[in-house]
């Protein structure tokens, strides 16, 4: 065989190799893409309309990662029975003092999840571990804490503090159940 036909081919075949190679790495991370913003539904829409999207694809696969250590058990009985009397308690104490109310119901949350086994640590990273198995409701989440931060600056009204309440309520039952809402995206 010719030298110059053996090069051709080399080169031909390192070519045939290269594409092979970036079209599999780029179904790869297509594929990886996908699932995130799937998964994450609008926890990826708002950290890549804050971040951008490639950024907020790293963010939310290391978020995936560093969950994947937790040992996230399910709650006994009689803890769900304890947790669901506080929340009745911080419930009744909104009339008479709906801030106490909402600080009770924020510690109840962390309770809870320090319960399950996620760590407890500031509220950014408490929302981006929720955020992982809780995609949907670490929304309302991040809502009753933008409410409690702008009543500790007097700028709520009750309505605002009872919409917090509201949607502390519907992260606490997402984390009372055993059977984390995933509905994702579609909602």
């Amino acid at each position: 065989m010719n030298q110059t036909i053996l090069v051709i081919l080399l080169v031909a075949i390192a070519i045939a190799v290269a594409l092979a190679a970036f079209f599999s790495f780029r179904h790869y991370r297509d594929k990886r893409a996908r699932h995130i913003r799937e998964h994450f539904g609008p926890e990826y829409s708002r950290l890549a309309e804050e971040k951008g999207t490639v950024a907020a694809e790293k963010e939310l696969a290391v978020r995936e990662k560093r969950a994947a250590k937790f040992e996230i058990r399910p709650l006994s009985a009689e803890d769900r029975r304890q947790f669901i009397s506080g929340w009745q308690e911080a419930q009744k104490a909104f009339v008479d003092d709906p801030k106490g109310s909402l600080s009770a119901a924020d510690e109840l949350i962390a309770k809870v999840m320090a319960a399950r086994g996620y760590p407890v640590q500031d509220f950014e990273q408490r929302a981006a571990d929720l955020s992982v198995d809780h995609p949907i409701v670490v929304q309302h989440y991040r809502a009753a804490h933008g409410i409690a931060l702008r009543h500790s600056n007097g700028q709520t009204t009750t309505e605002d503090l009872r919409q917090a309440m509201i949607h502390y309520r519907t992260l606490f039952d997402d984390l009372l159940s055993d059977q984390p809402s995933h509905a994702h995206a579609a909602e």
